[in-house]
Protein backbone atom coordinates (compact mmCIF):
# COMPACT_ATOMS: atom_id res chain seq x y z
CA UNK A 1 0.00 0.00 0.00
CA UNK A 2 1.49 3.40 -1.01
CA UNK A 3 0.91 6.80 1.60
CA UNK A 4 -1.79 7.85 -0.52
CA UNK A 5 -3.63 4.33 0.33
CA UNK A 6 -3.45 4.71 4.07
CA UNK A 7 -3.62 8.16 5.24
CA UNK A 8 -2.07 8.88 8.61
CA UNK A 9 -4.62 9.22 11.60
CA UNK A 10 -5.45 13.04 12.42
CA UNK A 11 -3.70 12.28 16.06
CA UNK A 12 -0.42 12.14 16.83
CA UNK A 13 1.29 10.57 19.66
CA UNK A 14 3.11 13.01 21.07
CA UNK A 15 5.13 11.36 24.01
CA UNK A 16 7.15 13.28 26.71
CA UNK A 17 10.80 11.80 27.60
CA UNK A 18 12.89 14.46 28.54
CA UNK A 19 12.97 13.55 32.15
CA UNK A 20 16.43 13.69 34.41
CA UNK A 21 15.37 11.21 37.19
CA UNK A 22 16.37 13.53 39.58
CA UNK A 23 14.79 11.15 42.82
CA UNK A 24 16.60 8.38 41.01
CA UNK A 25 19.95 9.35 40.95
CA UNK A 26 20.07 11.38 38.24
CA UNK A 27 19.42 8.52 35.67
CA UNK A 28 17.19 9.30 32.86
CA UNK A 29 13.84 7.98 32.38
CA UNK A 30 14.16 7.37 28.86
CA UNK A 31 16.70 4.84 29.58
CA UNK A 32 15.11 2.93 32.34
CA UNK A 33 14.78 -1.00 31.81
CA UNK A 34 11.74 -2.54 31.43
CA UNK A 35 11.37 -5.90 29.53
CA UNK A 36 14.45 -6.06 27.90
CA UNK A 37 14.42 -2.91 26.29
CA UNK A 38 14.88 0.84 26.99
CA UNK A 39 11.47 2.49 28.85
CA UNK A 40 11.27 4.82 26.11
CA UNK A 41 11.12 2.30 23.14
CA UNK A 42 8.69 0.99 25.20
CA UNK A 43 6.20 3.68 25.55
CA UNK A 44 6.69 4.12 22.00
CA UNK A 45 5.36 0.87 21.35
CA UNK A 46 2.48 1.48 23.22
CA UNK A 47 1.58 4.67 21.28
CA UNK A 48 2.14 2.37 17.85
CA UNK A 49 -0.32 -0.57 19.44
CA UNK A 50 -2.99 1.48 20.02
CA UNK A 51 -3.22 2.69 16.77
CA UNK A 52 -0.70 6.24 16.90
CA UNK A 53 0.81 6.00 13.03
CA UNK A 54 2.73 8.76 13.94
CA UNK A 55 4.59 9.55 17.26
CA UNK A 56 6.42 12.48 17.93
CA UNK A 57 9.16 12.09 21.24
CA UNK A 58 9.94 14.76 23.32
CA UNK A 59 14.19 13.90 24.71
CA UNK A 60 16.03 16.31 27.28
CA UNK A 61 18.56 14.09 29.57
CA UNK A 62 21.48 12.16 28.12
CA UNK A 63 19.44 12.83 24.56
CA UNK A 64 22.19 11.70 22.59
CA UNK A 65 22.44 8.38 24.75
CA UNK A 66 18.79 7.68 24.26
CA UNK A 67 19.35 7.97 20.41
CA UNK A 68 22.08 5.61 19.83
CA UNK A 69 20.35 2.77 22.71
CA UNK A 70 16.66 3.10 21.99
CA UNK A 71 15.11 2.02 18.97
CA UNK A 72 13.25 4.76 17.92
CA UNK A 73 12.88 4.44 13.63
CA UNK A 74 10.02 6.55 12.24
CA UNK A 75 9.32 8.69 15.29
CA UNK A 76 10.06 12.44 14.96
CA UNK A 77 12.74 13.03 17.68
CA UNK A 78 12.38 16.69 19.50
CA UNK A 79 15.17 18.48 21.28
CA UNK A 80 13.92 20.25 24.47
CA UNK A 81 17.09 22.05 25.68
CA UNK A 82 14.98 23.73 28.16
CA UNK A 83 13.63 20.23 30.03
CA UNK A 84 15.50 20.82 33.86
CA UNK A 85 12.41 23.28 34.01
CA UNK A 86 9.93 20.52 33.92
CA UNK A 87 7.66 18.61 31.81
CA UNK A 88 5.77 21.82 31.16
CA UNK A 89 9.02 23.09 28.96
CA UNK A 90 9.06 19.45 27.14
CA UNK A 91 4.92 19.86 26.54
CA UNK A 92 5.47 23.29 24.42
CA UNK A 93 8.50 21.40 22.27
CA UNK A 94 6.32 18.56 21.32
CA UNK A 95 3.25 20.71 20.64
CA UNK A 96 5.61 23.17 18.51
CA UNK A 97 6.67 20.34 16.88
CA UNK A 98 3.62 19.30 15.48
CA UNK A 99 2.81 22.55 14.21
CA UNK A 100 2.80 22.03 10.32
CA UNK A 101 2.48 18.34 10.40
CA UNK A 102 -1.21 18.38 9.50
CA UNK A 103 -2.16 16.54 13.01
CA UNK A 104 -5.65 17.67 14.25
CA UNK A 105 -4.79 16.34 17.51
CA UNK A 106 -1.79 15.20 19.97
CA UNK A 107 -2.00 12.42 22.42
CA UNK A 108 0.05 12.91 25.42
CA UNK A 109 1.58 10.78 27.35
CA UNK A 110 4.44 9.90 29.60
CA UNK A 111 7.30 8.00 29.44
CA UNK A 112 7.95 6.84 33.22
CA UNK A 113 4.24 5.08 32.91
CA UNK A 114 4.71 1.71 31.69
CA UNK A 115 1.50 0.62 34.25
CA UNK A 116 -0.30 2.17 30.83
CA UNK A 117 -0.79 0.43 28.09
CA UNK A 118 -2.25 0.06 24.81
CA UNK A 119 -5.79 -0.39 26.13
CA UNK A 120 -6.08 2.12 27.82
CA UNK A 121 -4.25 4.77 25.17
CA UNK A 122 -6.55 3.30 22.85
CA UNK A 123 -10.09 4.02 24.34
CA UNK A 124 -8.76 7.78 24.75
CA UNK A 125 -7.80 7.73 21.17
CA UNK A 126 -11.17 6.49 20.20
CA UNK A 127 -13.24 9.15 21.84
CA UNK A 128 -11.51 11.68 19.05
CA UNK A 129 -13.71 13.69 17.18
CA UNK A 130 -12.07 16.94 15.72
CA UNK A 131 -9.58 19.59 16.44
CA UNK A 132 -11.70 21.08 19.46
CA UNK A 133 -11.27 17.76 20.91
CA UNK A 134 -10.25 17.18 24.93
CA UNK A 135 -9.64 13.98 26.10
CA UNK A 136 -8.30 12.23 28.99
CA UNK A 137 -8.07 9.18 30.67
CA UNK A 138 -9.56 8.63 34.45
CA UNK A 139 -8.63 6.37 36.96
CA UNK A 140 -11.91 5.61 39.29
CA UNK A 141 -12.27 9.07 38.07
CA UNK A 142 -9.61 10.78 38.80
CA UNK A 143 -8.26 12.61 35.80
CA UNK A 144 -4.64 10.92 34.62
CA UNK A 145 -2.42 10.26 31.22
CA UNK A 146 -2.92 10.15 28.76
CA UNK A 147 -4.82 13.15 27.61
CA UNK A 148 -5.56 13.96 24.09
CA UNK A 149 -5.81 17.88 23.10
CA UNK A 150 -7.10 18.42 19.65
CA UNK A 151 -5.22 21.67 17.65
CA UNK A 152 -7.59 23.75 18.84
CA UNK A 153 -6.27 24.11 22.41
CA UNK A 154 -2.78 23.99 21.94
CA UNK A 155 -1.46 27.70 21.69
CA UNK A 156 -3.48 27.93 25.02
CA UNK A 157 -1.86 24.86 26.65
CA UNK A 158 1.43 26.39 25.38
CA UNK A 159 0.51 29.67 26.90
CA UNK A 160 0.03 27.99 30.65
CA UNK A 161 2.09 25.13 30.58
CA UNK A 162 4.65 25.72 33.36
CA UNK A 163 6.94 23.99 35.28
CA UNK A 164 5.61 20.31 36.72
CA UNK A 165 2.31 21.08 36.23
CA UNK A 166 2.10 20.65 31.95
CA UNK A 167 -1.59 21.02 30.64
CA UNK A 168 -3.37 20.97 34.53
CA UNK A 169 -4.10 24.43 34.91
CA UNK A 170 -5.61 24.45 31.44
CA UNK A 171 -7.43 21.02 31.83
CA UNK A 172 -8.75 22.57 35.23
CA UNK A 173 -9.76 25.89 33.43
CA UNK A 174 -11.72 24.19 30.79
CA UNK A 175 -13.00 21.46 33.07
CA UNK A 176 -16.52 21.49 31.14
CA UNK A 177 -15.56 20.60 27.90
CA UNK A 178 -13.01 17.83 29.09
CA UNK A 179 -14.32 13.69 28.57
CA UNK A 180 -13.10 11.52 30.70
CA UNK A 181 -12.68 8.20 29.55
CA UNK A 182 -12.22 5.95 32.40
CA UNK A 183 -9.16 3.39 32.43
CA UNK A 184 -9.11 1.95 35.59
CA UNK A 185 -9.81 -1.59 34.72
CA UNK A 186 -6.95 -1.87 32.15
CA UNK A 187 -4.30 0.01 33.70
CA UNK A 188 -2.48 1.41 35.93
CA UNK A 189 -0.94 5.41 36.05
CA UNK A 190 1.96 4.97 38.65
CA UNK A 191 4.50 7.08 37.96
CA UNK A 192 8.37 5.86 38.19
CA UNK A 193 9.49 8.68 40.08
CA UNK A 194 12.34 6.97 42.78
CA UNK A 195 13.93 4.19 43.87
CA UNK A 196 10.85 1.70 45.31
CA UNK A 197 9.16 2.33 42.08
CA UNK A 198 11.98 0.87 40.20
CA UNK A 199 10.16 -2.40 41.42
CA UNK A 200 7.37 -2.19 38.99
CA UNK A 201 9.54 -2.30 35.59
CA UNK A 202 10.83 -5.67 34.68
Amino acid sequence: MTTSETPESPVAGLLLAAGGGRRLGGRPKALLEHRGRPLVEHAVGVLRAAGCTRVHVVLGAAADAVRQRAGLEGCVLVDNPRWEEGMGSSLRAGLASLAGSGARAALVSLVDQPGIGPEAVARVLGAYEDERTLVSAAYDGVRGHPVLFGAAHWAGIAATASGDRGARAYLKEHADAVRLVECADVAQPYDIDTEADLGHLE
